[in-house]
């Protein structure tokens, strides 16, 4: 468990911060870019809880948690001395991409098909999980990018891939169940 008794310790001040295995890098790097993107996603994330019901608000609750999880995660390299870690590494599991994945497609059912693609925007909650979806699909490209250079649990990208597909159709849902989503008109201003 992390005990937070002091907030600054002038630790990063020359623009260097530690990893979860305390190797120093760059406050710029890769892979803090990664974790620190997931910390925004997370960050938004509790913008849109200020307009869920309960229902929608306890999902997103748990999402956060994976969120912290994933960060948890990203923040650890080198997967292969995770044995010989003195605490075990916090790593996403298979089952919580299994878990988005069983609510897209009982959330999805109940939904119409769509016609047209959809505009960001509708309630005021539907706006908010479109943005979580964009810095979603952000976290995801660098982490993919990151897995080109460094060791990135595979669990993790699936997750980010799938939770961006959740956050659409959890939107859609607040738009009404559909029925107030913005639709895009191609060439409507010409």
């Amino acid at each position: 468990m992390v005990v937070l008794n002091k907030i600054y310790t002038r630790t990063g001040d020359k623009g260097e911060t530690a990893l979860g295995d305390g190797t120093r890098v760059a406050k710029h790097s890769a892979r803090v870019e990664a974790y620190g993107t997931v910390d925004e996603l997370n960050s938004t994330l509790g913008l849109a809880r200020l307009h869920a019901d309960s229902d929608i608000d306890t999902a997103l609750s748990r999402i956060q948690n994976d969120l912290f999880d994933l960060g948890a995660d990203l923040c650890r390299p080198n997967m292969a001395s995770d044995a010989e870690a003195e605490y075990p590494p916090l790593r996403l599991i298979a089952s919580q991409t299994d878990r988005l994945e069983k609510e897209i497609d009982a959330m999805n059912a109940d939904l119409e098909p769509l016609r047209s693609f959809i505009l960001p925007g509708g309630s005021a909650l539907a706006a908010h999980l479109h943005l979580c979806r964009t810095v979603s699909r952000r976290a995801e490209r660098l982490c993919v990018e990151l897995a080109t250079t460094e060791d990135v649990n595979d669990a993790a990208i699936k997750y980010l891939n799938r939770l961006s597909d959740w956050f659409f159709v959890v939107a859609r849902v607040a738009n009404n169940g559909g029925k107030d989503d913005v639709l895009w008109v191609p060439g409507a201003n010409r």
